[in-house]
């Protein structure tokens, strides 16, 4: 194992999987390898849902010392692309994980493919069917009625080759064959009525450019695959379990001795307020619902990443939701705590005003710059304190001042002293309107004996307040993502669009917000936390003239409250 892989192993429950494992090994089967595959479909970005298939794949192979391949099924050129299969492998990287020099692609082994194919027809195993897609799946039957054979099943071994032939060598147009597997058209199990093995696309392809016009099926071509690349367990979600059958027929008939993968299938991540679905995430990209793969709205790991989300909050909340054979919803707000719980531990602490409010403290002296030392990350001793610039005229948030306060509303107030954090104690005087009564600032009065916030004659105050000095600060755009859908379950309705559902207040940005100076050598993907705001990191988007924030989540868990009202 890797000195990476060391560092970012995932401590990874005990499953009923590794329990299949661990029998395994003790039985000595494949002489106690454990290999396995993570095999994505370049034709989008990576979501939620393949973060925990990546974190159990690759997690199970570190935890038995084994081997995990990366292998892109890029069996349909007609949906793939390069740019997929980059950001595939730069989100498994970030997650943490290195597949070393294990990186394969269903189009290496097209040759391989094609001649056991061929050696199907040979032995009368597979045919030329020159119905089209409605036919041949009318013809299927149902689970509790037979199939129909196709009248193309039993043409001689020769017509099928030459047939074939003719497909690969772009003989025939789009439709006009395929190239179906000879099983059982009476089999109770669909999958095994008769396959589609090879269908013509005259799409050139990524890798291979304009030399093939037919293309494998998944169900053809990844057993194979993990036969070929010697794969002891190919871990796939559930709606694979009753492909099985068909996946073992295939091994069947091309395995020579007594090794043969096995298909061991969990349930997939069902997430709260979350569409999980890549066909419907590229729909939101295409038709611009969102700003592209990586919005922060989205379930994508370039989303999440960009949000502020960090690869162990994503492994921890993979490990925490566990592997089950029963479909069940998560809880998104899990997902929320995950992070939260990292970023408690790691972010620094800074001040932030996202509503400013001007304060100007009457009694202190004009011009003066104070640096006040401040704690960089309280859950961390070794994270250290900085300093923090105080003057006379600073911003508070503007709700944490009300002229008229109702009970219980212990910030800012006519009258009322509060503590600024890492400050002073001060006391509002007066409030400043503009003609039209609305609060322009206010002016306050400072004890200079209550320097770092203590009072040398023990008096109490109820609330602590951030702030920002109005001449020492950064200014900043702070964007304030939401869940993208307001509903728990969006693509759950029957007749009913999904994007009915979108959240219209999932994205709100504020311009005039004010940051500490601190901030001003910070990283894209910088981690902080706003001290009583929440969880924030430097989008990308920023420039040094603007620096740009985005909210990853909130301190704690309002949104269930507030759905509540």
């Amino acid at each position: 194992m890797s000195e990476k892989n060391q560092e970012t192993e995932v401590a990874v429950k005990k499953n009923f999987i590794h329990q299949i494992i661990e029998d395994e090994i003790k039985e000595g089967k494949n002489n106690g390898r454990v290999h396995t595959r993570f095999p994505p479909e370049p034709n989008g970005y990576l979501h939620i849902g393949h973060a925990k298939s990546i974190c159990l794949n690759f997690g199970t192979a570190q935890k038995y010392g084994g081997l995990t391949n990366l292998r892109f099924d890029d069996t349909n050129p007609s949906k793939e692309e390069t740019e997929y299969v980059d950001s595939i492998k730069d989100d498994i990287r970030w997650l943490g994980f290195d597949w070393g020099d294990r990186e394969y692609y269903a189009s290496d082994y097209f040759n391989k493919l094609f001649d056991f194919a061929v050696k199907l027809i040979n032995e009368g195993k597979a045919y030329i069917d020159d119905q089209d897609a409605e036919t041949i799946s009318s013809q299927k039957g149902t689970p509790t009625r037979p199939g129909t054979e196709s009248p193309y099943r039993n043409r001689s071994v020769q017509e099928n080759l030459d047939l074939f032939m003719k497909m690969k060598d772009g003989g025939f147009n789009e439709g006009d064959c395929v190239l179906r597997a000879k099983i059982d058209m009476d089999s109770p199990n669909m999958h095994m009525r008769d396959p589609i093995l090879y269908r013509i696309m005259k799409t050139p392809h990524h890798r291979t450019g304009d030399k093939w016009y037919i293309y494998p099926m998944y169900d053809f071509a990844h057993g194979q695959c993990d036969y070929w690349e010697g794969i002891t367990n190919s871990i796939c979600t559930l709606e694979f379990e009753v492909h099985r059958p068909l996946y073992d027929w295939f091994i069947d008939q091309l395995k020579s001795d007594d090794y043969r993968p096995r298909q061991i299938e969990f349930a997939r991540l069902n997430l709260s307020y979350t569409v999980m679905s890549k066909r419907k995430l590229l729909e939101l990209v295409k038709d611009k619902h969102v700003k592209g793969w990586d919005d922060p709205r989205m379930p994508t790991i370039s989303g999440l990443r960009r949000r502020g989300y960090t690869p162990a909050s994503i492994r921890n909340f993979s490990d925490r939701i566990g592997v089950t054979k029963v479909d069940g919803m998560i809880d998104v707000a899990l997902l929320e705590h995950s992070v939260r719980e990292d970023l408690n531990k790691t972010a620094q602490r800074i001040m932030g005003v996202l509503d400013p409010l001007k304060v100007v403290i009457t009694n202190y002296p004009e011009g003066q710059v104070e640096q006040l030392e401040a704690v960089n990350n309280p859950e961390d001793p070794e994270a250290g304190t900085r300093m923090v610039p105080f003057t006379r005229e600073i911003y508070i948030e503007r709700d944490d001042f009300m002229e008229n306060p109702p009970n219980k509303f212990f910030r800012l107030a006519p009258g009322r002293e509060v503590r600024l954090r890492y400050a002073y104690f001060i006391t509002c005087t007066d409030v400043i309107k503009d003609a039209d009564g609305n609060i322009t600032e206010l002016h306050c009065t400072y004890d200079p004996a209550s320097k770092g916030g203590n009072s040398p004659d023990g008096r109490k105050v109820k609330a602590t307040l951030h702030w920002v000095s109005v001449t020492e600060n950064v200014k900043a755009e702070v964007r304030l993502y939401d869940r993208l859908f307001s509903d728990e379950t969006p693509d759950g309705h029957k007749d009913v669009d999904f994007k009915e559902f979108m959240n219209p207040g999932s994205l709100q940005v504020l311009s005039e917000c004010y940051i500490e100076p601190f901030v001003k050598q910070s990283k894209p993907f910088d981690h902080f936390q706003f001290e009583r705001l929440g969880y924030f990191n430097l989008d990308p988007d920023s420039t040094p003239g603007k620096l740009v924030f985005n909210r990853t989540v909130q301190l704690r868990d309002t949104w269930s409250k507030e759905q509540n009202k």
